[in-house]
């Protein structure tokens, strides 16, 4: 999966909080000074470019939708982090959260307890 800019991820969260949308929705949710209409269309057309979103036309203009999830995006790119940054070892970047104090050891032993309780192996997307 390609990688979202920062406001490419801003408006793939209002589609995915808000459903389908015309761009000019999308500029009003922004506060003033809005960005241009064209603008907002330049990058909704990226995201269609990417496969994130797709468009039905509706009364002469394109109304768009996501075509990702947000559960499969966050997925996706959790992967691409640990792959990255912890040599793909999903321990490694467990371990970092502990070392770091980002998650404490009575988190991690619930979420241990969670795993086990839902039957999975231990393998990213495997159950048992």
């Amino acid at each position: 999966m390609k990688k979202l800019t920062s406001k490419e991820e801003e408006i793939m969260g209002f589609f995915w909080e808000k459903g389908p949308l015309f761009v000019k929705e999308i500029v009003t949710f922004y506060e003033e000074p809005r960005p241009h209409f064209n603008t907002i269309s330049t990058i909704v057309r990226g995201l269609e470019e990417k496969g994130f979103v797709a468009h039905k036309a509706h009364r002469g203009t394109f109304q768009y939708y996501a075509a990702v999830s947000r559960d499969d995006f966050s997925r996706r790119t959790l992967k691409g982090v640990i792959s990255k940054y912890f040599n793909n070892s999903y321990l490694n970047a467990v371990s970092s959260l502990v070392q770091e104090e980002d998650i404490s050891l009575d988190e991690l032993k619930r979420l241990i307890a969670e795993v086990e309780k839902d039957g999975t192996t231990g393998e990213p997307g495997h159950k048992k």
